[in-house]
């Protein structure tokens, strides 16, 4: 059996890139198939090419006789979580259990304890009738074997578009009794100026306001230079945002959504994040800004047919606010984590 041989990825080398992607969308979509959430060959090249303030990124290949058949990447953030590093690793179906995604996972550890990093995180999907804990399922299976515990289970939901006639407006008739005191502001692409401080203090606070079960998360650091820069980005990735906000009477921003569509997948949406501020809950503000974000893609965006959307299983007030919408489990996610001694 030919030995793996891991090389640091060069996003700047075509071929190297296609074929670390090619690897990595291979498998996320043998056993999800069209259901998969698939980061786009442009959208990984800008991620990988970024250098901005708040985080790093890196890949590395696995070849077998000058063949990728595994991959992997790590995120490191680097104005907050100092001991947290992210990761995930694939492999070809056809070159499984043979040792390489334990090497290739051996490697990132070492290079995560080499950056200092010690609670180290990665995603996993899997088929939704596996169930909460992926029991048969490959990546909960490798996960746990390796000594990776399941720390959060998620659902991936789809919504069908256009969203049925007079659904969208009975839920804002609704949430607008409660919440008179309150503006709705839509927009597509970068925060207005004068929303950027708020914007960034709010969607700061989204990675522990919503639920986390297990995971070692701190507070992420307020920048409006990293929303800049994750913006810049996002245009790089040819990626455009759609963003809906809920403004208290002094104009603050107490609530937001917002969702992104990309040239590269036509006709599909991704939902990303949704929270209100702790001290404004009990106003259907998050029903509010959701019909409102969404109201806002159908009407600039007809084309698009499919919303894709991750809710932790606990988190049941948003879990009934995307099914009263008409979304529809179709996989699971789960969160991975482990300390290294």
């Amino acid at each position: 059996m030919s030995q793996l041989e891991i090389r640091e990825l060069d996003p700047a080398d075509d071929a190297a890139l296609d074929a670390w992607h090619h690897v990595y969308d291979v498998a996320e979509r043998h056993e999800l198939g069209d259901v998969a959430a698939v980061w786009q060959l442009e959208e990984i090249r800008a991620l990988m090419q970024d250098r901005g303030s708040h985080s790093w990124s890196g890949g590395w290949s696995g070849l077998v006789d000058g063949e990728a058949v595994a991959s992997g990447w790590m995120r490191t953030p680097l104005l907050d979580n100092p001991e947290l590093a992210e990761m995930t690793v694939h492999v070809l179906p056809d070159h499984r259990r043979r040792g390489h995604g334990s090497a290739m996972l051996r490697h990132l550890e070492g290079v995560a304890a080499e950056r200092g990093r010690r609670v180290l995180t990665g995603l996993a999907s899997w088929p939704y009738d596996a169930g909460s804990d992926g029991a048969g399922a490959s990546g909960p299976a490798f996960a746990a074997a390796r000594g990776w515990s399941l720390a959060l289970s998620e659902v991936q939901r789809e919504l069908t578009l256009p969203v049925a006639a007079g659904v969208l407006d009975r839920l804002a008739e609704e949430a607008a009794r409660a919440h008179a005191a309150y503006t709705l502001r839509s927009w597509v692409g970068p925060v207005p100026d004068d929303l950027l401080r708020g914007w960034a203090e709010l969607t700061s606070s989204l990675a522990t306001e919503a639920p986390t079960g297990d995971l070692e998360l701190e507070p992420e650091a307020v920048s409006t230079e990293a929303v800049r820069e994750r913006e810049a980005t996002i245009e790089r990735q040819g990626r455009t945002k759609y963003n809906t906000v809920a403004l208290d009477a002094d104009g603050v921003v107490v609530a937001y959504t917002d969702l992104a569509t990309t040239v590269h997948e036509p006709g599909r949406a991704y939902q990303w994040g949704t929270l209100v501020r702790r001290d404004h809950r009990g106003h259907r503000l998050g029903v509010a800004v959701k019909v409102a974000n969404l109201r806002l893609l159908e009407r600039e965006r007809p084309d698009v047919r499919r919303l894709t959307t991750y809710n932790a299983e606990v988190n049941a007030h948003m879990v009934g606010v995307n099914e009263a919408m008409g979304f529809v489990p179709v996989a699971r996610l789960g969160d991975f984590q482990k300390r290294l001694d």
